[in-house]
């Protein structure tokens, strides 16, 4: 179900647009689509990441009429997506295959390939930096300057490194079940509506299409209490993976015939969960299950939070709200959900008016029974 704004006088709507127009023009500042793209990368990955479209310049032409309102953005994005005709599908992506540009693990120190810290929030004080109040253009050209130079003079390899996934050291050992490949074809959510029970694919769709906040404080209800599901977090990669479409109106077997279409980035995360299992003597043994998340540009948290999301609707037998996935599922979308909300303000007057007769009626009849 969507909610759009509906058709009211015809002046008043052209007024209020022009009003709109105005507050965001009013300051007489222009902010381009680069300056977006070029400072606002974390709110970029967000909006294509909700808005299931990967697209920068677009998500940033959102923004931008957006005034910055991510759900506003997101409901742009999605509305323009919708127009988009469906012309290929893509080969399954391998992220495997992935060009990593960070790589962490919070269950081992010692990785193949070691830690990648890459470019992260993480590691600073989080303090208001206010020298950034009167940071000037040729401030940032010779900082980037310098660090470019700083970059080029250390030794560079010549190969291309691939990392392997870290369960995949752990699965060798027998520390982890192996499951065979499911290669039917997933379901799409946008194509054909949610249904219940949902299968995997779709689960795991409508949460890398969810709402970042929501699906963060959901994942936080899991860890808190509901459920009590505490993960460590196997590996988190965040990078750049390649994209291919089989050849048009052709049957072919060897993925080297392939055509190559571009990349797009991504952060992956695979979770280990502790569960306890009754082994064949029918006594309790501990055992891990892997939680997934992944999700459009760099957001952590969310695939994190999702990957808890997404072990936990694994077990819906359990009876709280977060193993519950018709709860979760239809309460994280961020237009469903935010146009659910908005479509408050438009008029009620036919259904108040009525429950307010009725209120009246009540109040006079229980006036006439006092006397």
């Amino acid at each position: 179900m969507g909610y759009v704004a509906v058709k009211g006088g015809t002046e008043a709507i052209e007024a209020s647009i022009k009003r709109l127009t105005y507050k965001r023009l009013r300051g007489q500042e222009v902010i381009d689509i680069q300056t977006i793209l070029a400072t606002m990368g974390a709110l970029v990955d967000q909006v294509m990441s909700e808005a299931s479209l990967y697209e920068p310049n677009l998500a940033a032409l959102a923004i931008k009429q957006a005034e910055g309102s991510m759900e506003e953005a997101v409901f742009l994005l999605r509305a323009h997506r919708s127009t988009l005709p469906r012309l290929y599908y893509s080969q399954t992506v391998e992220t495997e295959c992935m060009f990593v540009e960070r790589r962490i693990s919070a269950s081992f120190k010692d990785i193949p390939g070691g830690q990648l810290l890459g470019a992260s929030s993480d590691y600073t004080h989080r303090l208001l930096d206010f020298q950034l109040i009167h940071e000037t253009k040729e401030e940032i050209e010779q900082w980037v300057t310098d660090y470019e130079q700083e970059i080029s003079s250390r030794p560079l390899r010549n190969d291309l490194i691939y990392f392997s996934k870290v369960v995949d050291y752990l699965r060798k050992e027998g520390l982890f079940t192996k499951h065979e490949a499911d290669n039917n074809p997933p379901d799409d959510i946008t194509k054909k509506s949610l249904q219940f029970p949902a299968t995997r694919s779709e689960r795991l769709q409508t949460l890398t299409r969810g709402q970042t906040g929501a699906v963060t404080s959901l994942g936080y209800a899991s860890l808190r209490g509901y459920g009590q599901v505490h993960p460590t977090v196997g590996e988190v990669r965040v990078g750049m993976v390649p994209i291919y479409v089989a050849p048009p109106n052709e049957t072919v077997e060897d993925q080297e015939e392939d055509y190559y279409i571009g990349e797009v980035k991504v952060t992956e995360v695979e979770s280990f969960v502790p569960v306890t299992k009754k082994n064949k003597q029918q006594g309790n043994e501990l055992e891990f299950e892997i939680g997934y998340g992944i999700c459009f540009g760099q957001n952590e948290t969310k695939a994190i939070a999702m990957s808890i999301l997404d072990q936990c609707l694994e077990h819906p037998e359990a009876s709280f709200p977060t193993h519950d996935e018709e709860f979760v599922l239809l309460h994280i979308d961020s237009v469903e959900s935010t146009g659910f909300i908005s479509h408050l303000k438009l008029p009620h007057y036919v259904t108040f008016q009525s429950k307010l007769d009725s209120v009246r009626g009540v109040k006079q009849e229980v006036g006439k029974n006092d006397k």
